[in-house]
């Protein structure tokens, strides 16, 4: 009568390919991708640059103060404080920020102070 034909046992499906995929997938992906700076900050690092001339010009940096020479100011009266204690904008400004202060206070303080043109920037620790 009928025939049928004998039952065979199913397979697995083998995964090496779909890992051979994965893996060309992640060196492709870490290839294609840049590694590189978003930002940085023009700091002058362990005595770099320029030799520090004429008045005193220590931006102190704390979480929620900032002082310049000892003096509370905001962060647009140190802008314009600024430009009475030096003789151009390349003048050496030093910032130094407390264990209060996050880095990005600092970021910020040192970004305000780079878009109003100085250039010369010191941190001490």
């Amino acid at each position: 009568m009928f025939s049928f034909p004998t039952p065979r046992r199913s397979r697995r499906a083998s995964l090496t390919p779909m890992i051979d995929v994965v893996f060309l997938l992640l060196v492709f992906f870490m290839l294609a991708s840049q590694f590189g700076k978003d930002a940085s900050l023009p700091l002058i690092v362990g005595g770099e640059g320029a030799a520090y001339e004429g008045q005193p010009r220590l931006v102190q940096i704390s979480a929620d103060t900032l002082r310049l020479n000892g003096v509370v100011v905001t962060l647009d009266g140190l802008v314009d404080a600024l430009p009475q204690m030096m003789s151009s904008p390349q003048d050496m400004i030093v910032i130094q920020p407390d264990d209060t202060a996050s880095l990005q206070r600092l970021v910020i303080v040192a970004d305000h102070l780079a878009a109003a043109g100085y250039s010369q920037i010191a941190m001490v620790e």
